[in-house]
């Protein structure tokens, strides 16, 4: 019996040797892999993570964005000094060496060229976290793509938002804007069938954007809502350049005029508050941070106040080689194919750059309330060309 209890003992050991491949000699303490080392599995091809390349903490009146040196995975660093924040570039507040390896960005929610979209619901602050590396040693050879990653922020309008108590004696903020009958302008990028808001981000060349404009009007009387003018740039505003008009002549969608488009109105309206149309994704040439951001002029007219060739939505239908209305009478549009469609007071030919807020008069409705407004939409992201993709995903890149 002892010598049976022996062989046991000594067939148990041996098999639990046995158990560990031969390579393996840690046996009990497996190193965790690479934190951003690509998995490959038949089915999937995808990137296990302990941590994110990019964090964002959204404080009461500031952004803090942490980013991880090894952006990509691939286990090099890139420099701190090839990343900046927002349209404006700004550079980092800290950098944190081994082995944390991180760069911060803290910037208030109106700096660094920051933008906010309002909505019914929320305030969403929009910005970018560029990285464009700088040339290598040898400026012939290039080894890294540069990267447009967007950063969102979103704060609740229908609630108080304060660090202290609210005192008893104090007015809700949100019975204050009701009573002030405040209009709130908004853009909206829209899925397919217009039933949800979309991301930013996922668009190439041939894709459509869905847009829709909205005017809460609270307690306000019905109002009908029209787009004056849209501007397209590679930074909010419409001063930058390039530009590309997309709307003009106080609602003529006048990129629906080229041949290769199908831009448009949408009719009939859902309601006389919102605004509909749609037009074709396209690129600035020659800029590779592929993205675009749409400044449009918003404004309201009572809705017992006919449609005007100043206060208009036409379309051009190639069809039928004119002019389309959404509501209205034809003949509001025919001052669009002239490409002036101001009152003879106002005469003068205007550039869309000139017709904007800061050089051009302010309307306010009956009640002293501004009756327009100016709204950004973006960043929208295009997918680069497919070419640099399969490029990417040969060399095992994420």
């Amino acid at each position: 019996p002892e010598n049976s209890l022996i062989l046991a003992l000594l067939c148990w050991a041996a098999g639990k040797v046995t158990a560990y491949p031969p390579w393996d000699f840690s046996w009990g303490a497996r190193a965790e892999p690479h934190p951003w080392s690509w998995v490959e599995d038949p089915q999937s091809r995808a990137i296990t993570t302990s941590q994110r390349p990019v964090s964002v903490q959204c404080q009461e009146a500031q952004l803090v964005v942490t980013v991880h040196r090894d952006l990509f995975g691939t286990g090099r660093l890139v420099n701190a000094a090839d990343l900046t924040l927002g349209p404006a570039a700004c550079k980092h507040s800290t950098l944190n060496p081994a082995p944390l390896n991180t760069v911060i960005f803290t910037a208030g929610l109106h700096e660094c060229g920051s933008i906010v979209q309002v909505t019914p619901d929320s305030l969403i602050y929009r910005t970018l976290l560029n990285y464009d590396p700088s040339p290598a040693s040898n400026p012939v050879i290039i080894r890294n793509n540069p990267a447009v990653i967007p950063i969102e922020c979103h704060y609740p309008r229908r609630e108080n938002v304060s660090s202290s108590a609210i005192r008893p004696t104090w007015a809700p903020f949100s019975s204050t804007l009701s009573a002030e009958e405040r209009l709130v302008f908004s853009l909206r990028l829209m899925n397919e069938d217009w039933t949800a808001e979309r991301p930013f981000t996922g668009f190439q060349l041939g894709d459509i954007l869905n847009i829709q404009a909205e005017v809460a009007t609270e307690s306000h009387v019905p109002l009908r809502l029209f787009v004056d003018s849209c501007v397209a740039a590679l930074s909010p505003g419409t001063d930058s350049s390039p530009h590309y008009t997309i709307i003009d002549y106080n609602g003529c969608l006048v990129d629906g005029r080229s041949d290769d488009t199908s831009s448009a109105f949408i009719t009939p309206r859902p309601r006389e508050d919102i605004l509909r149309f749609r037009i074709d994704v396209f690129r600035f040439a020659g800029d590779a941070r592929n993205l675009i951001y749409i400044t449009c002029h918003l404004k309201v007219t009572p809705v017992d106040q006919a449609p005007d060739p100043l206060n208009k939505a036409c379309s051009f239908n190639k069809a039928r080689n004119t002019w389309s209305p959404v509501e209205g009478t034809r003949d509001i549009c025919s001052c669009c194919e002239m490409g002036n469609c101001e009152s003879p007071a106002l005469s003068r030919r205007l550039s869309p750059l000139d017709r904007w807020p800061s050089r051009r008069f302010r309307r306010h409705d009956a009640k002293g309330k501004e009756a327009e407004a100016d709204v950004v939409i973006g960043p929208v992201l295009l997918l680069r060309d497919q070419g640099a993709i399969g490029e990417r995903q040969e060399g095992g890149q994420g």
